[in-house]
């Protein structure tokens, strides 16, 4: 259990290989989960080639994404997903905002928050911008384990400056088992292994151990865990039709991008959704940060059924305190 492999545990990484349809020598794994993936491999990035010190990120987004870029490129952009158009990406849009010196392009797919799905041609014509300017395209594709045949990966369309990061925390609530996943050209998984750690904290033997487990031994819990999550989706989209909420059509995952009839959901949650009804959606300021630390005005919730016991759901009542916590806000 305290073998240090150079290249990961093999038969961990020839599973994984072979779930994501690439080759074995395109897999790096950490015990860090996704977020450590992400900085790791934007740290990576930052430092590969420090004349491009410029990166972009989508707006709107999940913030930690964007604070991990800022912290290691002094140079941020933005490139807006435009709700009129579903948050869909814009290649045009992107390449107003980049440059020879940008080294990084961070997004996600599906799309935090609204669940949007990039389809195979946006990804296309982002990855002819990338190519054009020699930029890297990291994309957190975590999401994505819930319908892993709907999601095209970037990966796929690009396979030496696409890199993925995921893990199986969301679609089969294993947090606690920190697996992080990134998927990338052969080059670039040569030198995250050489950027690890060999240190107490810093090895993912055991995790690889009990991934190896889960592929094999736990696949079929793996999937019906899923499929919990896949009804309590169906049941959520189905609350918020009846209540009649207006949200962002989601094909795939198990987040929700709410418009509600607050003007200002960070106020609402925090003066009266919290002290006065113990509901608390995540306010839609908090992924609309754009260049510093101001918060934006906005009517939206990002809600996430993550907190849910799948065994013993309570949509309905929370779903009628949501209505409650709305309705009284707006009277008072």
């Amino acid at each position: 259990m305290s073998i240090n492999y150079l290249h990961g545990n093999p038969e961990a990484t020839k599973l994984l290989a072979r779930r994501y349809n690439v080759k074995p020598e395109n897999v790096f794994i950490s015990s860090e989960g996704t977020t450590g993936q992400n900085a790791r491999i934007i740290r990576y990035l930052a430092e590969k080639n420090p004349r491009k010190n410029e990166a972009v990120v989508e707006h709107p987004t999940y913030e930690p994404l964007l604070r991990l870029v800022q912290e290691y490129f002094p140079h941020v952009r933005r490139v807006s997903r435009d709700e009129k158009e579903g948050y869909r990406l814009d290649a045009d849009e992107l390449r107003k905002v980049v440059s020879e010196k940008t080294g990084l392009f961070m997004l996600t797919n599906p799309h935090l928050p609204s669940g949007a799905v990039s389809k195979v041609r946006e990804l296309k014509e982002v990855m002819a911008v990338a190519q054009e300017y020699g930029f890297y395209v990291l994309c957190d594709e975590i999401y994505a384990e819930f319908n892993r045949g709907a999601v095209p990966t970037i990966l796929a369309v690009d396979s030496k400056l696409g890199i993925v990061t995921t893990s199986f925390t969301k679609a089969h609530g294993l947090g606690g088992l920190r697996t992080g996943i990134a998927l990338a050209d052969k080059e670039v998984v040569d030198e995250l292994y050489v950027d690890t750690l060999n240190t107490i904290g810093g090895c993912s033997n055991v995790v690889e151990i009990v991934t190896v487990k889960l592929l094999t031994e736990g696949k079929a819990a793996m999937e019906a865990y899923k499929q919990k999550w896949l009804w309590l989706k169906d049941e959520t989209e189905r609350l918020l039709r009846e209540k009649d909420f207006e949200y962002t059509p989601n094909s795939v995952s198990i987040t929700y991008w709410v418009k509600t009839p607050v003007d200002d959901t960070y106020q609402w949650v925090n003066k009266h959704a919290i002290p006065r009804h113990s509901l608390a959606p995540v306010p839609g300021a908090f992924f609309l940060f754009k260049d510093g630390n101001k918060l934006e005005k906005s009517n939206m919730i990002r809600l996430g059924l993550g907190n849910i016991n799948p065994d013993k759901p309570n949509l309905a009542a929370a779903f009628e305190t949501l209505e409650k916590a709305s309705a009284s806000y707006k009277s008072l």
